[in-house]
């Protein structure tokens, strides 16, 4: 099994401005992990990126890894869905590409 925690904090810590209180909680599913990562609030924002980007490109380069030894990975941030929830924010939507419609 690949060492998920360990590409997650890889991955995480160059971009957290108080890596001390990152926290990583793994459970093993049947044929897969899921990986829930607790950071500290100012770190949010840099961790998500512009519209999920950041997020999206860590999760994409586990579930390779988890591809590659036949498996699946979820990864999640803890309070994500809530706290955007209670402020009212919206992802913000895709820019089009292409002429003029």
């Amino acid at each position: 099994m690949p060492d998920y925690e360990g590409l997650i904090r890889y991955l995480l810590t160059p971009m957290l401005s108080h890596p001390e209180a990152l926290r990583l909680h793994r459970e093993v599913l049947a044929g897969g992990v899921w990986i829930r990562v607790a950071l500290a609030e100012s770190d949010r924002g840099r961790v998500l990126g512009r519209g999920g980007r950041t997020l999206q490109a860590i999760r994409t380069v586990t579930q390779a890894a988890a591809e590659w030894a036949g498996q699946t990975c979820y990864l999640d941030i803890y309070g994500l869905n809530n706290a955007t929830a209670e402020r009212g924010e919206r992802t913000p939507a895709r820019p089009r590409r292409g002429g003029s419609r």
